[in-house]
């Protein structure tokens, strides 16, 4: 397979938030995630299959590889930076269940494992389920921790809950991770909060399509302009560092992947240093409120035609948001349909890119509101889907 020549090796994990019998594969060089150039070289690829394909054994775990991971923050972070700190881990599924609650330990925290399973817990970091929002408040009432932390399945993707269970969305995490850093620019995708614009901390901002090979090219793209102090995130929470970082007299080398360590450990570290609450650490930022769900089971022909009709028929948009919100003011086709309202709220409604689920994101001036706006929107879609269905179904 000759678009493997410069190292890119493969790699199979199991799901992260999507059900399990719709695993993926990843594919990394030895600088990181690879790139939209890295996949079309691929796809192009002449390849040669064996007559069979046996499966092999799993390698046994690579201590040194594991050590010199832990080091990476060990390094970055001051020694006993997280003492005095109560945090539970909720550990599922997420195959960093032990790695991230020894590295927590050797930072100076109490930590106290919580929810393991060998069961395979599908964590969705942009759609938290009821039970786990849930569980979260149950848990700090409980225990009377200084915050909550969870991954996702591959360990990507951060979940951080304050000290009352409420679990940060990812782009806040992102914008107080990044300004925590020193950060001068920043790559993110156009489905992030405002409120990293609006904050005024970074004086570069670059707006991707939704993916993570798209945050690095934007990363990409700034360091080719001269930007220093260089990162990325989603609003998953997954946090890229594109150029080497140095803070109090310590360095972090780059690392183009999704990371959910860092975005942890910075906040964390950021309400020690402030003698704050994490529920405090967003405070400081511009009131700007996201939420996101999704209709999964939705084939992804019918989200693609139901946004291209809404783009093209402004009588369909109006139908969707009549008596919903404001009227649409602009749109965004970077990624899906982002719709701009009256009074600054918006809606944006995309398919999913590896899953047959359409997905609703909101932003408001409150967190009620936008929850409101993503359920009623995806109460609305999902009615268009069920009428589609059976009228199909009477033919």
């Amino acid at each position: 397979m000759h678009c493997l020549d410069k190292g890119i090796t493969a790699r199979m994990l199991t799901s992260r938030y999507t059900p399990f019998h719709r695993p993926g594969i990843k594919l990394y060089g030895a600088a990181g995630e690879i790139t939209k150039a890295d996949e079309t070289r691929i796809s192009q690829a002449d390849v040669t299959l064996p007559g069979t394909i046996e499966a092999e054994p799993l390698t046994a775990i690579n201590l040194q590889a594991r050590q010199t991971y832990i080091e990476r923050y060990t390094r970055f972070f001051p020694a006993r930076c997280l003492a005095g700190m109560k945090l539970g881990f909720y550990q599922h599924s997420s195959v960093a269940r032990d790695l991230l609650v020894e590295l927590l330990q050797d930072l100076g925290a109490e930590v106290i494992p919580l929810g393991r399973t060998d069961e395979f817990v599908p964590i969705d970091t942009e759609a938290v389920s009821a039970a786990d929002l849930e569980q979260a408040r149950q848990w700090a009432a409980q225990y009377g921790f200084d915050a909550i932390l969870s991954t996702d399945g591959d360990a990507d993707r951060p979940l951080l809950g304050d000290e009352n269970g409420e679990w940060l969305r990812g782009d806040i995490a992102g914008i107080l991770c990044a300004h925590y850093l020193g950060a001068q620019a920043v790559a993110t995708t156009v489905s992030s909060n405002t409120a990293l614009e609006a904050c005024g901390f970074f004086p570069r901002i670059i707006r991707t399509r939704i993916g993570s090979p798209y945050v690095i090219e934007g990363i990409e793209e700034l360091i080719r302009h001269g930007a220093r102090n260089v990162v990325g995130f989603e609003p998953n929470g997954g946090f890229l560092v594109g150029t080497g970082i140095s803070k109090n007299g310590r360095f972090l080398a780059p690392l183009m992947t999704r990371d959910a360590v860092l975005p942890i450990l910075c906040l964390l570290a950021l309400a020690r240093e402030k003698g704050d609450k994490v529920s405090a650490l967003a405070q400081g930022l511009p009131p700007r409120f996201t939420a996101s769900d999704r209709l999964q089971d939705f084939p992804t022909e019918t989200s693609l035609a139901m946004l291209l009709e809404f783009s093209t028929y402004p009588k369909a948009l109006l139908s969707l948001l009549d008596g919903l919100c404001g009227k649409p003011v602009g749109l965004d086709q970077t990624d899906g349909l982002r719709i701009t309202l009256e009074g600054n709220e918006i809606v944006h409604l995309r398919p999913s890119g590896n899953a047959p689920e359409l997905r609703c994101y909101a932003e408001a001036a409150t967190q009620k509101r936008a929850g409101e706006l993503v359920q009623a929107c995806l109460q609305r879609l999902l009615a268009r889907l069920e009428l589609q269905t059976f009228i199909k179904n009477q033919d």
